[in-house]
């Protein structure tokens, strides 16, 4: 081996290792987006099969326009028919004659239906748009489902070859998706319980998710303010990184309504240049309680968040007692460790975080009950870790967090005073 393939070699093991490193969530180490392909039953020339799509992810969601999924056939195989779901490209099916196939690409893309397709296109878990709900926010609207029927394939268990390259949208880049794998046939109950039947194949692909793929800059950032300092501590100047003024909108004035149909961001010009701010701000302390409230604002004026999550970290995140506005759920993918918190929006309240504007934010306020570690002091009372739709906020600096005056300074005794008070000290010691 010369030293030019050591390098590439090195190089390629480095990506590698970055890549698995960035899929793998420690607040999440199960989830993931699931695909399993069942082989209902088998024709002259094919089958016919259930694709499955489950979100395991617990906090991050499938939005508008919802997934794609895509793989190259491991021979010439064709897609006769499809319910559920549809390719997006029908391909060259010219060498066809009597009956056209549904889509002759080697490569079909597929898309979910929207929920008004006729009935009899539809089955069971389609038709959804391509949105799935997070499994921690509801596992019975994270599943989607459609049926197609494979032709020029074989059709036997010997025969049949898996699909491979499989990709996942969700609806832009981010997973990166397994090599298809036999599993043990799946069973299926008949409606009354009572009969169990199996699918004829079965293989599973698994993707996953990685921030950095999905975008080149983040999406979020955190600021903080408190009750007890006045200064407010802003997201960091180019979180999300940085661009031309020019690019944003100064002031809602200067939007243009004849492009707000585009695809493009058009953001609210800010210094941090984060489609999402969340605000931390520490309220009030009582005796045994503190007050928290947060801030979701949308800076985007083309899109509207819908099933929006917000996922903290917080050491006292074990011992919330009230949230008004937002749904709580406590995750705990470690025993030790039970201070990670879902937010989520109540159902058609609050669960679309509207576009950049004057309705463009939501909040809440929650109270938690003291443990032995509370402090105000050295920013303890501040997140740990912030998510918004999966994806990490960006934090302040340490050294910018909001810091509890220092009381020897504060108000400090002026020279006259401090002079009376020791002369009075004095003559009382004297009579």
């Amino acid at each position: 081996m010369n030293s030019d393939q050591h390098k590439f070699l090195t190089v390629g093991f480095f990506l590698a290792m970055i890549s698995v490193a960035g899929a793998y969530d420690s607040l999440d180490p199960n989830g993931n987006i699931e695909v399993k392909w069942d082989v209902m039953s088998w024709t002259a020339d094919g089958y016919v099969a259930t694709v499955t799509i489950t979100n395991f992810q617990m906090y991050r969601h499938i939005r508008s326009p919802g997934w794609s999924l895509g793989w190259v056939w491991a021979k010439r195989e064709v897609i006769w028919s499809m319910q559920g779901a549809e390719a997006a490209d029908q391909g060259d099916c010219s060498t066809f004659t009597e009956t056209m196939p549904h889509s002759c690409k080697r490569d079909p893309l597929v898309v979910d239906l929207l929920p008004d397709a006729p009935y009899n296109q539809q089955v069971a878990r389609c038709c959804k748009g391509g949105v799935l709900t997070s499994w921690g926010q509801d596992p019975s609207s994270a599943v989607s489902a459609f049926q197609l029927t494979v032709g020029h394939s074989g059709n036997s268990n010997k025969t049949v070859r898996l699909p491979k390259n499989f990709t996942f949208y969700g609806p832009g880049r981010g997973y990166t998706c397994s090599h298809p794998k036999i599993a043990p046939n799946s069973a299926f109950y008949s409606s009354d319980g009572r009969r169990k039947t199996y699918a004829s194949m079965t293989w599973n692909v698994t993707c996953t998710y990685t921030q950095f793929l999905a975008s080149e800059t983040p999406t979020c950032c955190l600021s903080m303010s408190s009750f007890y300092n006045s200064k407010i501590t802003p997201c960091q100047a180019c979180a999300c990184g940085c661009q031309d003024r020019t690019a944003c909108i100064l002031k809602e004035s200067d939007l243009d309504e004849s492009v707000t149909g585009l695809n493009a961001l058009l953001l609210q010009f800010t210094a941090h240049n984060c489609p999402i701010q969340v605000h931390w701000h520490v309220k009030e302390n009582y005796k045994g309680y503190w007050r928290l409230k947060i801030t979701i604002t949308n800076l985007n004026y083309r899109l509207n968040y819908s099933q929006w999550t917000l996922v903290v970290e917080h050491p006292n995140f074990s011992n919330i007692m009230e949230v008004y506005s937002f749904v709580y759920r406590p995750i705990a993918p470690f025993i030790s460790n039970n201070g990670t918190a879902l937010f989520y929006g109540l159902k058609s309240v609050n669960d679309v975080l509207l576009e950049a504007g004057p309705n463009g934010n939501v909040q809440s306020e929650m109270i938690l009950q003291k443990d032995s570690a509370f402090t105000l002091e050295q920013g303890w009372a501040f997140p740990r870790k912030v998510y918004f739709d999966g994806d990490e906020c960006v934090m302040p600096l340490p050294e910018s967090f909001p810091f509890l005056p220092n009381l020897a300074n504060a108000n400090p005794v002026p020279l006259s005073a401090l002079a009376c008070i020791l002369v009075a000290i004095f003559v009382a010691l004297l009579s």
